[in-house]
């Protein structure tokens, strides 16, 4: 019985129109009757109160089981099936949960622990396969919490955050979400999923199209011609796409014909610098509209809205834009006093997600806001590269790097070394044919000489996680095996 907002939503939204188009899948539409039947059976697995592990992979069968858990008020603990196996293996057993759902493959070749049940989902419409523990591991509820779900591990090795319902509602509904009331009936327009379901990014896009009755076309990950393709039938007003997919369309020989009928294109999880917003935007006549969100804070906590595009761009390009959904943001030096406007320091936030009486949360990322509300981030203070001295920021790197033309994406961590303390190192995606010595070249009359990396790696493919950000800890393991 759903009984959370977030829960109710969906069994309305479930309950509509059984008949008509939900999801678009290879090539292949399920109706709302059809995932509301696949989530119902999940539900009726007594999931209530308890945690579920998901091996959740981008199909409409894992969707359907995600809203099942919900609307039978029980927790999914993401479980990324993509990690590396031996790596899931030790996860799942460390996580005893009491029922792991996922493809029949992946439970065979991943969930070695007896004390879970176990459900194999394959397709919408086909039966679930339960398998009984050998002995069941005792159910440790998470009151309230909807997704235990991972960050991104950008920096390090990802980690859980508990995801309430409430945190959900907030930032899929609104505000005012325990009054909103829900829809009627279904829209007609079609949104385009690429983000997959392990990251707070996906999360948010499936669950933000099925409380407001949006069928949408789901792809197993972003790939430019199966997007473009999306696009093109689909015709979208808005589109979602992280950094590094902004720029394979930039680069692409995409036109203005094959961008029809959108009107904003949406980019957040990673920086994404003023040039290449512009340049998008030069090339396609669509604004780009950056935020700033994390997983910790259930969602967005700052972003531009049309109006202010339109209103303040040219004037405050290079900001993720303002508060949004009830957010507060502040600026505060080391010792935890607040800045005046423009003074950098770090950036910490009371997000609406949870609450008034939240208490202000300490990110890692050096910021800077004006006296009008829009916030710049200046970088990590936790990846600064200390090279002899010389405090040196990645992003400033980064950004020089991926202003070259044969650049698509870069990634730069620090090194240890034995005199300077650290060095900066950089990766590179290339687009077009390009040496570490032209690059090295380049940079000279971009950067300070103590900010240009000692090492540069051409490879094929960046190194990624699951949300698209270039995985700094891979590429820290690259730097450190070939270090000599």
């Amino acid at each position: 019985m759903a009984t959370h907002p977030l829960s109710r939503r969906v069994a309305d939204v479930l309950a509509l129109q059984p008949d008509t188009r939900a999801i678009e899948y290879d090539g292949a539409w399920c109706t709302w009757g059809q995932v509301a039947g696949l989530a119902h059976r999940i539900e009726e697995l007594g999931v209530s109160g308890r945690q579920v592990g998901m091996l959740l992979r981008n199909t409409p069968a894992h969707i359907a089981a995600f809203l099942g858990v919900l609307l039978g008020g029980g927790t999914v603990v993401v479980v990324n099936p993509n990690r590396g196996d031996e790596r899931i293996r030790e996860d799942v057993a460390d996580l005893a949960l009491p029922l792991v759902i996922g493809t029949p493959a992946d439970l065979t070749r991943l969930v070695a622990t007896p004390g879970s049940d176990t459900v194999g989902i394959t397709g919408v419409d086909d039966p679930i396969r339960v398998t009984p523990a050998a002995a069941r591991v005792p159910d440790q509820s998470r009151a309230g919490v909807a997704v235990r779900m991972l960050t991104s591990g950008t920096t390090g090795p990802p980690k859980r955050i508990d995801l309430t319902y409430r945190m959900l509602a907030h930032s899929v509904i609104g505000e005012d979400f325990a009054s909103a009331p829900a829809p009627t009936e279904l829209r007609r327009g079609v949104a385009i999923v690429n983000a997959p379901l392990v990251h707070i990014g996906g999360v948010f896009r499936v669950l933000q199209c099925v409380c407001e009755g949006r069928p949408f076309a789901l792809l197993d990950r972003f790939e430019l011609s199966r997007w473009a393709d999306a696009v093109r039938r689909h015709r979208p007003r808005t589109v979602s796409l992280v950094p590094a997919a902004l720029r394979t369309v930039l680069h692409s020989d995409l036109t203005r014909e094959d961008l029809a009928g959108i009107r904003a294109v949406t980019s957040g999880t990673a920086p994404l610098s003023a040039e290449d917003a512009d340049a998008f935007t030069e090339k396609f006549g669509i604004p780009v509209l950056t935020s700033y969100a994390a997983t910790e804070f259930g969602g967005g906590v700052a972003g531009w809205s049309l109006p202010d595009y339109q209103k303040y761009w040219k004037s405050k390009r290079g900001s993720v834009g303002r508060a949004t959904l009830g957010a507060r943001l502040r600026v505060v030096d080391e010792d935890g006093n607040p800045l005046g406007a423009d003074q950098p320091g770090l950036l910490e936030v009371k997000p609406g997600q949870l609450g008034p009486d939240a208490d202000w949360l300490r990110t890692t990322d050096m910021a800077r806001i004006d006296a009008d509300g829009f916030v710049w981030i200046l970088g990590r203070a936790d990846q600064a590269i200390i090279r002899g001295g010389f405090k040196i920021m990645p992003d400033d790197v980064r950004t020089a790097l991926e202003g070259h033309p044969a650049v698509h994406s870069a990634a730069v961590v620090g090194r240890p070394d034995p005199r300077l303390g650290e060095t900066p190192v950089a990766m590179v995606e290339p687009r077009a044919p390009v040496t570490a010595d032209e690059l090295t070249e380049y940079l000279g009359n971009r950067l300070a000489r103590y900010e240009i990396p000692t090492a540069i790696a051409i490879v094929d493919q960046m190194p990624r996680t699951p949300s698209g950000k270039p995985d700094l800890t891979a590429v820290r393991r690259h730097f450190a095996a070939t270090h000599v």
